[in-house]
């Protein structure tokens, strides 16, 4: 299928990007080289993004305009980092676990805020990382909160790396568990012996916004303390989800079954018990 055209919005939004990443101010030709366009066109584009301050000309070149430096100020200040930022380390505060912040991908998910305490820092943050479905919790997560049509990025991507699709240990059996129960838990498949828990935040049915994971040492998810971090999780998903929709908002999260507050693994090892030492991990789950 052949590529869409580019709209005026995507000629636009392709020079301030080239104009943001760039290692130096660039020139015009530079400019039009990088994001390919015509240099008449990238010329015409330029004009209008000076006149509305997202572009600044300098000479014969080009820097950020005052409109990108006052949306990133603001965009510091409400970003979803900045709002989730609180419901972290209140959850990390009362779980003893790391706990993590991820946002649905192309194909997998992205970490993008930690709050790990001390004494688990042997786990990876894994802060800026791609993380596959078929891996960790997080990405679980939120592709069984996707609409099933918009799974299929993601089910290609595993069918890519090997892991299977179908059957007891396929990616399509972990996904049914966790939009059934809401948890997606992952006991050491990235890494022994660290396990993690996690929960899509939801604010529209069918499109999640991120997800939270709790990450800890395999012993401490036993089937005595599961469903208290359950419910510890479920409490600050919601409470994000509120925030994320403002005041008044109607609730959207959905709970779990009744009696599905126990989810089965989705990975099949048995949790290691309590006396397996942590060793340290360069790939901790998310």
């Amino acid at each position: 299928m052949p590529a869409a055209p580019r709209t005026a919005v995507d000629k636009a939004l392709d020079l301030v990007e080239a104009v943001a990443r760039a290692p130096q101010p660039p020139r015009l030709t530079d400019l039009a080289e990088e994001v390919g366009l015509h240099r008449a066109t990238a010329y015409r584009v330029l004009v209008d993004l000076v006149r509305r301050g997202w572009v600044l000309r300098a000479g014969d070149r080009y820097l950020p305009g005052t409109a990108v430096l006052q949306l990133s100020s603001s965009a510091a200040r409400n970003s979803l980092g900045a709002l989730a930022r609180p419901v972290l380390e209140a959850l990390s505060e009362r779980t003893g676990m790391m706990v993590n912040l991820q946002v649905p991908e192309v194909d997998r998910s992205r970490v993008i805020d930690v709050v790990r305490p001390d004494r688990l820092a042997m786990i990876s943050r894994l802060t800026g990382e791609a993380l596959p479905v078929h891996l960790f919790a997080g990405p679980l997560a939120l592709v069984a909160a996707l609409a099933p049509p918009d799974r299929a990025p993601y089910l290609r991507a595993v069918e890519v790396s090997g892991h299977p699709l179908t059957g007891p240990d396929g990616l399509l059996a972990d996904i049914e568990r966790t939009e059934r129960t809401r948890f997606a838990v992952e006991y050491g498949r990235n890494e022994q012996p660290v396990a993690s828990l996690a929960r899509a935040v939801v604010t529209r049915p069918g499109a999640p916004v991120c997800a939270l994971t709790l990450v800890g040492l395999g012993a401490e998810f036993d089937e005595a303390r599961l469903p208290l971090l359950q419910e510890q999780l479920r409490e600050a998903t919601d409470e994000l989800a509120r925030i994320l929709s403002g005041p008044g908002a109607p609730e959207v999260a959905e709970e779990p079954e009744p009696g599905s507050s126990r989810p089965t693994p989705s990975s099949r090892p048995t949790p290691p018990s309590p006396s397996t030492p942590a060793s340290p991990s360069p790939e901790g789950p998310a």
